[in-house]
């Protein structure tokens, strides 16, 4: 019974006695106003989230958009950032699925799947939109509310379908981009498992920008990967917003890297 006590458990349950290791010596002591990140943060990995924590807490962005987020990581991660390093964030979850095997819990009591926002200022008129065709595995939408650079903008974050799924991701952008049309002023992160030029992406660019200026359709350059992998696969989209820069920094807590971006609101 212990052992499948363990069991039961789940990946979720990682390893967090682990000792804090320092935050880089460049690292920033408190919340951004005007930066926001994009992470999926890989499960199942078994990574620590104390080690999730850290990561985050060395750039300290307003808002942080979380993909393969069980609920009881990001409850964990929420909660190192405000012990360890007195970043107090609010988190709302945009769970599609429930799987006590990939987030614990109990088979009749499992843990939700999907994406979470954690943001340092309050979060309103919170919405989770599941898409009709997941692929091989069920994906949405979330979007809040919230104050970033002092200004009150529309959030969204995603993950489309995974890879060689083409077809259903082309499906799932038709969905998200009737939601953020209807914004004049809208951030959108996530993980959307495709580079820039392909086809299913295209209603995406006929709405918004992506912070990294050298990687759009269409444009030479030099497009910087943000996985282990090499591939550009995560995304900072603007709306009738202008970045001032961009960052993409490799982690061991992850396959993906954490993608960050300081933003103009002043300018559209």
């Amino acid at each position: 019974m212990i052992v499948a006590g363990f069991a039961l458990v789940g990946p979720s349950a990682s390893t967090d006695a682990v000792p804090v290791a320092p935050l880089p010596s460049g690292a920033v002591k408190r919340v951004v106003p005007d930066r926001v990140m994009t992470w999926n943060i890989c499960n199942p990995c078994g990574e620590s989230n104390v080690d999730r924590a850290a990561a985050i807490a060395a750039y300290a962005p307003q808002v942080i958009g979380l993909q393969e987020a069980c609920v009881r990581d990001v409850e964990k991660i929420r909660d190192n950032l405000e012990d360890l390093y007195g970043l107090a964030y609010h988190v709302e979850y945009g769970s599609v699925l429930h799987n006590w095997g990939r987030c614990g819990g109990m088979p009749w009591s499992p843990g939700g799947y999907g994406q979470a926002i954690l943001s340092a200022a309050p979060m309103t008129d919170h919405v989770v939109v599941e898409y009709p065709d997941g692929g091989s595995e069920d994906r949405g939408y979330m979007a809040v509310t919230t104050t970033v650079g002092g200004r009150s903008l529309r959030v969204f974050n995603t993950h489309l379908a995974e890879r060689r799924q083409e077809t259903v991701r082309a499906s799932q952008t038709a969905v998200l981009a009737a939601a953020v049309a209807r914004h004049d002023r809208a951030i959108l992160l996530g993980d959307f498992n495709a580079v820039p030029e392909t086809p299913e992406l295209s209603r995406i660019w006929a709405l918004a920008v992506d912070v990294d200026e050298q990687c759009r359709p269409g444009l030479a350059g030099t497009c910087e990967p943000t996985t282990d992998w090499h591939s550009k696969f995560d995304y900072v989209f603007l709306r009738g917003i202008l970045p001032l820069g961009h960052h993409v920094r490799p982690t061991a807590a992850s396959d993906h890297h954490l993608l960050y971006a300081d933003l103009d609101l002043s300018r559209g």
